[in-house]
């Protein structure tokens, strides 16, 4: 019990700075294959059809059932490339605390930069994600983390239950979470850490317009 208390009294204590320091840029990459889109609509509208929200058409339950697990080992994957990149941008940015005494000191882990985006993303990069059409982003960023605490590698379907991937989303909500409860960290905001989203292609093109102008 006194373990919990620590870790919760840890968490809860915010870090605070009289001057923003600026993070490296988080960019996410490409994660979705050509027929990934058309999988994910297949596999919400057999969803429907399975709760009799829809008409089955011509499909038999056994049809809409493998629709439906196709579609939701494509989130895995897509989700789990997604928490690739957010893992590495916390690192990068750990690499900046680690040269810094009173972040280091102030107890400004990984983590203090997964909750950051999660729970206190600066407004410019909340409303980018909101015009690229991500709008609970927070779900998504979350179950990213939490499939990366357990998975070193894109796992494969063969390698799944179909009941995990079925209901990998609540899965997913608990490793963060559990993950997030057996770490000690400071929280910090936004107010106190900037940083800026690209997806890599606009990352790389601004790069291109740099060198360009130097």
């Amino acid at each position: 019990m006194s373990v919990d208390k620590s870790i919760n009294r840890m968490q809860s204590a915010a870090y605070s700075s009289p001057t923003p320091w600026k993070l490296p840029p988080l960019i996410l990459h490409p994660f979705a294959d050509a027929s990934g889109p058309a999988k994910l609509v297949d596999s919400s509208r057999a969803s429907l059809m399975l709760q009799g929200l829809l008409p089955p058409d011509a499909f038999s339950r056994e049809d809409l059932n493998r629709t439906l697990l196709d579609g939701r080992f494509c989130e895995i994957r897509m989700l789990y490339y997604v928490g690739k990149d957010l893992v590495r941008w916390a690192e990068q940015c750990l690499e900046v605390v680690q040269r810094e005494d009173s972040l280091r000191e102030a107890g400004v882990e990984v983590y203090s930069f997964v909750a950051l985006l999660i729970e206190d993303a600066p407004p410019s990069v909340q409303e980018k994600l909101v015009r690229w059409g991500v709008s609970d982003y927070k779900a998504i960023f979350s179950r990213a983390v939490g499939l990366n605490m357990v998975f070193a590698e894109a796992p494969e379907k063969d390698n799944l239950a179909e009941d995990f991937i079925r209901h990998y989303y609540r899965y997913a909500d608990q490793m963060f979470e559990c993950g997030r409860s057996m770490r000690s960290f400071a929280l910090i905001r936004s107010s106190n850490f900037e940083f800026e989203l690209f997806a890599s292609g606009e990352y790389s093109r601004m790069l291109e317009r740099e060198w360009q102008e130097n």
